[in-house]
């Protein structure tokens, strides 16, 4: 097992991508390659020269649920029920709450919970590993690092990827991209990365090494306690059509949704539906959002509710008044799904 440092970096510079994977490849490295741009990280784990995972940072949980999405036309547990609380136990909201490999954690999690087989969590591994090596063989400056990393090494393994085969077909989704032909080799193209193993057939085979021991998989501890898949969503808006726009974003598998359009009667409803969370429109006839807001935390039921601003206005008076009222949070109008779901899993967290 070679476990030796490569010279790490800290200063931008040229980075030649094959050149690196084919040093750790013909090592038989055992440890984590971290890459890092101004705005992204690439992180890839070896054992032996294997790859068993690989991540990108932008848009991490992102990514993960649209293959989970794609896995879910077979498998029916992991429904957007599944998907909402694997996501509000282990994505990070913000930097201080990072949990170390807070994505394979969530697949570890999947696992040990029954939603996806081990073979299934091999191949949704080999497939965003695909997607993380594209991104980073078109790099061209960054820094890198690699060295042994002992939180990894805990973890359970699921699958050991033939990282020469990996990046050879990465290549060729590249090139079919870009319609680039791969003219100079008419023949058999040669290894881009060392092997010393005879090149097999059906290289789909022998891309894949799986583990098959899921009894053996060590639980995974959850940051954060989902009591429930079910939340209730309390919507204040003059605009009905508003409300239907939220209602239409909140999946409900996930989401009871209460929708008030009368500020008036608002305070009752509220009372009644008991919501986890409150999405208040500021501009209002009668009662304005700010003075709803005020008396909400006045009601010893909605203390330490999240209740959060929806308004059109994005003025530092208006935000010092939503403060005022003590609200938790501010969504500016418009505002697609992705941004609502957003300040509502970090509420909900």
């Amino acid at each position: 097992m070679n476990t030796t440092p490569i010279s790490s970096y800290r200063l931008i510079q040229k980075l030649h991508p094959i050149s690196l994977l084919a040093q750790l490849t013909s090592r038989h490295a055992t440890g984590c390659l971290r890459i890092f741009t101004e705005i992204a990280f690439w992180t890839i784990n070896l054992e032996q020269g294997k790859l068993t995972y690989a991540s990108y940072s932008d848009k991490l949980f992102d990514r993960l649920d649209i293959h989970l999405r794609h896995l879910s036309q077979k498998i029916p547990t992991l429904n957007s029920g599944t998907r909402v609380q694997m996501r509000l136990m282990f994505e990070p909201q913000d930097e201080s709450q990072s949990l170390t490999y807070a994505d394979y954690q969530a697949i570890c999690w999947l696992v040990n919970q029954g939603h996806i087989t081990v073979r299934q969590a091999a191949i949704l591994i080999e497939e965003l590993a695909k997607e993380v090596l594209e991104s980073f063989l078109v790099l061209k400056e960054g820094s890198y690092e690699f060295y042994p990393e002992t939180t990894w090494e805990e973890l359970p393994k699921f699958c050991y990827l033939d990282l020469r085969l990996l990046v050879e077909s990465c290549q060729r989704q590249l090139r079919n991209r870009q319609r680039i032909p791969s003219s100079s080799n008419s023949g058999g193209s040669s290894p881009v990365l060392p092997t010393n193993k005879t090149p097999q057939p059906q290289p789909q085979q022998q891309n894949r090494q799986i583990i098959p021991q899921p009894n053996n998989l060590a639980p995974v501890d959850s940051p954060r306690l989902v009591r429930r898949t079910l939340y209730t969503i309390a919507c204040i808006d003059d605009s009905q059509t508003v409300l239907n726009s939220i209602k239409s974003f909140l999946d409900e598998n996930v989401f009871a949704v209460v929708t008030i359009n009368d500020p008036v009667k608002a305070l009752m409803q509220i009372l009644r539906s008991k919501p986890d969370l409150i999405l208040l429109d500021v501009e209002m006839p009668n009662l304005d959002g700010y003075e709803l807001c005020s008396l909400l935390r006045r009601h010893s039921a909605f203390k330490n509710t999240p209740i959060i601003m929806v308004t059109g206005r994005t003025g530092f008076i208006d935000r010092a008044k939503a403060k005022m009222v003590r609200s938790s949070g501010y969504l500016t109008k418009p505002f697609n799904q992705s941004e609502l779901l957003k300040i509502v899993f970090k509420h909900l967290g």
